[in-house]
């Protein structure tokens, strides 16, 4: 994670999970992350194509200008690239596991801007992660924020945050950089491995 609002996010999300996978959605105290609030979404995880927004942040609603609060968080995304998005949040409703997606999104004007999206679970009822906590930072922003809002947005590179993690290791956060290729090629966890298949028979 190289944006300030994601490692905050992401410490956060570790405190309060304890030593559980993950934390419970109700965990979550807005007040204790005001700072990066604006930068913040909560999705419900409907089905493999529907990632409906519950929540959005203003800083987030104004880089796409407009309330994006109801809308499916895939819709966001180019064409092309909403299957490795899709894939993403399906390592971490099914693996409890973080995600970090470095993004390209460009305005309705052809301006560009970089992102880091911050995928992180939530628990939600009994046993389930259909949940997720995550944010939206761009790495600068631009003097047209607010006034060319982003019309598309791809994935350069997906980072996948476990496993081991554990909130009292300093070191215990492993992070695994893929290209998004990985998920489109059913890559998946195996113990502490990432495995694609493939290969000779």
């Amino acid at each position: 994670m190289r944006h300030a609002t994601s490692r905050e996010l992401f410490a956060y999300w570790n405190r309060i999970r304890g030593s559980d996978a993950a934390p419970r959605r109700t965990d979550i105290e807005p007040g204790d992350i005001r700072r990066v609030l604006p930068d913040t979404f909560i999705l419900e995880v409907i089905a493999a194509g529907n990632q409906r927004v519950r929540l959005a942040g203003t800083r987030m609603c104004s880089l796409y200008g407009r309330e994006i609060k109801g809308g499916n968080f895939l819709d966001l995304w180019s064409p092309e690239h909403r299957i490795t998005v899709a894939g993403a949040a399906e390592r971490v409703v099914e693996d409890a596991t973080g995600v970090v997606l470095e993004a390209e999104l460009v305005s309705m004007r052809g301006r560009s801007v970089s992102c880091e999206f911050l995928l992180l679970p939530l628990r939600h009822g009994v046993g389930t992660h259909d949940r997720i906590l995550g944010s939206c930072a761009v790495h600068r922003r631009p003097y047209w924020f607010g006034t060319d809002p982003i019309a598309r947005q791809s994935v350069g590179a997906v980072q996948l945050i476990g496993p081991g993690r554990h909130p009292a290791a300093s070191d215990g956060n492993r992070f695994v950089t893929l290209p998004p290729s990985f998920l489109l090629a059913g890559g998946r966890r195996h113990g502490h491995l990432y495995v694609v298949d493939g290969g000779k028979s």
